[in-house]
């Protein structure tokens, strides 16, 4: 494993360097510069607020290729009766606070400390972040967010305090961005995801499709 130097935005080579189970680098910092060049490499910050930034490149890769979405019979009922209303980059700070204070199985906090939502908020300033918001009778009950590298989208985390909302909105997003999305990358593993179809790839297939993005960008 590498350390950083905050002076220098650079990072090992992922398809070099595996580190372990997928960390591959510590220190540095959170500055915008320095996470939109990760993120162009496969590379995302995932630390306890307060502790070291622990930057990762998981192999296998958690991903979902649009063609391959799975809805069910009950979700498209729930889409069809227009339960929800969705929009996009509306709310992106309300939604990311939202992230952050979401309560998850298995968790006693947040790994998303204060330091790094701002800096994702100046990436949304900078049209380099998007967040997609999910409304029940004009109140915000879900939604997520996350980076658009050319024809990838890196999604980051979700929220809902309603039931279905978030996978709700995840579908509104995928169906509705079929044409210009070829592959969203989820990180991690988890069963709400699974369940829509996403799926562990190689590292070097993830790779791949996100190279030929950055050279057509």
């Amino acid at each position: 494993m590498v350390r950083l130097d905050e002076n220098e935005i650079s990072f090992p080579d992922p398809e070099l360097y595996d580190g372990h189970e997928g960390l591959i680098a510590f220190g540095g910092d959170l500055s915008i510069e320095r996470i939109w060049f990760a993120y162009q490499l496969g590379i995302f910050p995932w630390y306890n607020p307060g502790e070291e930034i622990l930057w990762w490149s998981p192999d296998p890769r958690f991903v979902i290729f649009p063609e391959e979405l799975k809805v069910s019979k009950s979700m498209r009922k729930i889409l069809n009766r227009s339960v929800f209303t969705f929009s996009e980059n509306k709310n992106f700070r309300e939604v990311i606070q939202n992230c952050q204070q979401t309560s998850r199985k298995g968790q006693t906090g947040t790994w998303l400390s204060d330091e790094l939502m701002e800096s994702f908020i100046k990436l949304h300033e900078y049209g380099l972040a998007k967040s997609i918001e999910v409304w029940q009778d004009n109140e915000l009950v879900g939604g997520f967010y996350g980076l658009q590298i050319g024809n990838v989208f890196c999604g980051e985390s979700m929220f809902a305090k309603v039931s279905n909302a978030s996978k709700a909105g995840f579908i509104h997003f995928v169906e509705s961005n079929k044409e210009n999305i070829d592959l969203i990358d989820c990180q991690s593993h988890t069963e709400h995801l699974e369940s829509l179809g996403a799926k562990m790839i190689p590292k070097k297939e993830f790779l791949k499709i996100l190279h030929k993005n950055n050279e057509r960008r």
